[in-house]
């Protein structure tokens, strides 16, 4: 097997010490060349000789993109589920081969960030912080998780492990999903309920907990608008660890703003990163966190161990996992 030259993009600074540079470059490192992409560098000359790009969730991607495709790179590994936020338009006309990362890698992540905010939703726990910094005690009362109706919108890997977690809780599941899922799975899930998506309209009145775990794309986009948020329980919280594209936010704040939604859990945006002074996100119903569902240590591990994988595959001549059909 060659060995390739490899460019690293790693996340966009400033952000916090994260262990995706060093699990990345440590892991490819033991089979290829890697160089690490220097965002304080003028971009040109920075791909010459430079056959495979990984790109961390980088900063300028349709910038980075066309200088790589100048330089005659020929594989591009985006670290990431989704393809939103890559210039497909220039991918697509040229040779470049693309792979994504498979939503299993971060599944685990995700899940536990979902239930963490079901939990500090049913806990109120913002009123609970409240009530400790004003000494005032056995204030709020809690909606226990037990028997509650979660919907689980998209079963994918992040669904499932959701599910379980879930499941631990004594809550009641219900799904959909536009696949078919193996029979073995929902009863190893124990889903009280599968639907399609033509079903939304009739589970959203039913459920307590609305967890979203679907792509972006022409399909899914504000699959939670205006309407649909009028369907939802008045008592019902919704949850969004996956695109910020797949709800109408404008509806989504004056419905909480208005006290027509139980609440919410965010971790997506429409526009990131996202305002925290706005009055919406001050609510005592509503938690949100800067899009860092998916960055846990485990994530980190185990899409660099994919992307040597791919980078092998690739190197030996053989089809690539997880390849974007452009």
């Amino acid at each position: 097997m060659r060995h390739l030259q490899v460019s690293y993009i790693p996340p966009w600074a400033p952000t916090p010490p994260l262990p995706w540079r060093d699990n990345l470059v440590d892991t490819v490192s033991q089979h290829h060349h890697v160089r690490v992409f220097d965002q304080d560098r003028p971009m040109r000359g920075q791909f010459v000789g430079i056959e495979a790009i990984v790109d961390e969730n980088g900063f300028d991607r349709r910038s980075i993109v066309e200088e790589a495709i100048a330089a005659g790179v020929k594989y591009f590994q985006a670290q990431a589920v989704g393809l939103d936020h890559l210039p497909l338009d220039l991918l697509r006309n040229s040779s470049v081969l693309v792979a994504h990362c498979p939503g299993r890698f971060s599944s685990v992540a995700l899940a536990e960030q979902a239930m963490m905010m079901i939990l500090m939703l049913s806990c109120r726990y913002k009123e609970a912080r409240t009530a400790l910094e004003s000494r005032q005690l056995n204030y709020p009362i809690s909606r226990e998780l037990l028997n509650r109706v979660l919907l689980i919108v998209g079963l994918g890997a992040s669904g499932q492990e959701l599910a379980r977690r879930a499941r631990g809780f004594g809550m009641q599941i219900t799904a959909i999903d536009p696949r078919p899922i193996e029979k073995h799975v929902l009863d190893n899930l124990q889903i009280k309920i599968m639907g399609t998506p033509g079903d939304l309209d009739d589970f959203l009145g039913q459920c307590d907990y609305v967890s979203l775990h679907l792509p972006l794309n022409t399909h899914t986009r504000q699959i939670i608008d205006m309407r649909r948020i009028r369907l939802i329980k008045p008592t019902a919280c919704l949850i969004n660890v996956a695109r910020g594209g797949l709800v109408d936010e404008m509806a989504l704040h004056a419905a909480l703003e208005a006290g027509h939604i139980g609440g919410a859990g965010l971790d997506v945006f429409t526009d990131e990163p996202v305002d925290p002074t706005l009055t919406v996100y001050q609510l005592p119903n509503v938690v949100v966190t800067p899009h860092h569902a998916g960055s846990s240590d485990g994530t980190s591990r185990r899409r660099a161990a994919f992307a040597l994988e791919n980078l092998n595959r690739y190197a030996r001549g053989e089809e690539v996992e997880a390849r974007v059909q452009l």
